[in-house]
Formats: C-alpha cells, sequence, structure tokens
C-alpha cells in the first residue's frame, strides 16, 4: 500500500510540476498523453492484472521522463544543453534518452503480459517478438510524430526535436531497439523471481 502511495504521490507531483508554465503547451499535451492514458490503463488494471514492482517502477520512470520532456520539450532539457556544452556536442540528446526508455520499458511490460497469458512456448521466439512488438510501437510513434508534423506546423518542431538531424528517425528507433535488447539482458531473470512471486497460488488466493 505504501508503494502504491509513493508512486502515486510521485506521478503527480512530477505531472503537476510539469503543467506549470511549460515551454509549449501544445508540445505538452502531446508529450504527456501517453503518462495519462497509460495511468488510465494501469488503474483500470490494477485489481484484476496487476504487474509486478519492477514493471510498475519502470513504468513511472517513463511517465517521468515524458512528464520532463513535455515541459522543457526534448530539445530544451537543461542538464542536457549543459552536456552538450561539456561535450562540444551538436545537439541536446534528452530525446535519444525518450528513446532509450521507449524500449527498455515496453519491452518488460510485453514480456510481463505475454509470460502471464502463456503466449509463447519458447522463450526464443517470445524475445524475437517483443522486440519486433517495441521497434514497431517505435515505429508507430514515428509515424505520428511525422502526423502532427502534417497537420500542425506550429507544433511540429518541438515535438519533432529533429533539431537539423537528418537520420533522427533512424536513430529514435536504434535507441528504442537498443533499450529493449539491453532490458532483456539486465532484467530478465530478476523479472523471472518477480513473476513467480505474483503469481504464486498463495497471492493468487490472496488477490481474490
Amino acid at each position: 500500500m505504501l508503494k502504491t502511495l509513493l508512486w502515486l504521490v510521485i506521478f503527480f507531483a512530477v505531472l503537476t510540476w510539469s503543467a506549470i508554465n511549460p515551454k509549449d503547451f501544445v508540445t505538452w499535451v502531446l508529450e504527456v498523453a501517453p503518462a495519462i492514458i497509460g495511468f488510465g490503463v494501469l488503474a483500470w488494471t490494477y485489481k484484476t492484472f496487476p504487474l509486478t514492482p519492477l514493471v510498475y517502477i519502470l513504468i513511472l520512470i517513463h511517465c517521468v521522463i515524458l512528464m520532463v520532456g513535455g515541459h522543457y520539450t526534448y530539445a530544451e532539457v537543461p542538464l542536457f544543453d549543459t552536456l552538450r556544452e561539456f561535450f562540444d556536442g551538436s545537439r541536446n540528446n534528452y530525446d535519444k534518452v525518450g528513446h532509450f526508455a521507449q524500449g527498455f520499458v515496453p519491452v518488460m511490460v510485453a514480456r510481463e503480459i505475454v509470460i502471464r497469458k502463456n503466449v509463447f512456448n519458447s522463450k526464443g521466439w517470445m524475445n524475437f517478438f517483443i522486440v519486433c512488438f517495441v521497434l514497431a510501437f517505435s515505429a508507430f510513434y514515428e509515424l505520428l510524430e511525422w502526423a502532427v508534423a502534417v497537420i500542425s506546423d506550429e507544433a511540429a518542431e518541438s515535438f519533432l526535436g529533429t533539431q537539423g538531424y537528418i537520420w533522427d528517425t533512424q536513430s529514435d528507433m536504434a535507441w528504442a531497439l537498443f533499450g529493449a535488447i539491453l532490458a532483456l539482458v539486465l532484467l530478465s531473470r530478476y523479472h523471472d523471481k518477480a513473476l513467480k512471486i505474483i503469481t504464486s497460488p498463495a497471492r493468487t488466493l490472496h488477490a481474490k
């Protein structure tokens, strides 16, 4: 209960901060919308399909990344401006953090769902298809960015955050792929242990 309360406090505290005088309101709405939608899905499934604490924490981290990016726009996050100057870089790379998380977090959410629903009999095929899912999700997001750019010239530059980099779309998807693979390598064993706890007969009986 305390962990759930702490999760909610962090989520709404960062969301409130993010909503106060954002750099560009339309961009803020576009960037933060996935976090709010995600929160709605988690609230709706909390009792019927509770996730492991690991996945809840990862989702919260991803939401915070989205909210920070929404507040400043991804091209103008101050810390990454400082890093750009320190390393004499050509662009603010906070958007790459966002796309890395776009692979790292969804792949673990997908892993949890397919394991608990017994979708695959082979771990190899499971890993292959959930990485494919992440790449599809990343491609969908790039298409969404393109649609926004076509519909709204005013919000396009802030939302796209290409900063003049012609390979921005491809590198975004590459970072998502890297994030997905790294998450599977680093977290699969720990996730398996967490799944055993949450799906144990005693825990299931208690939940009912």
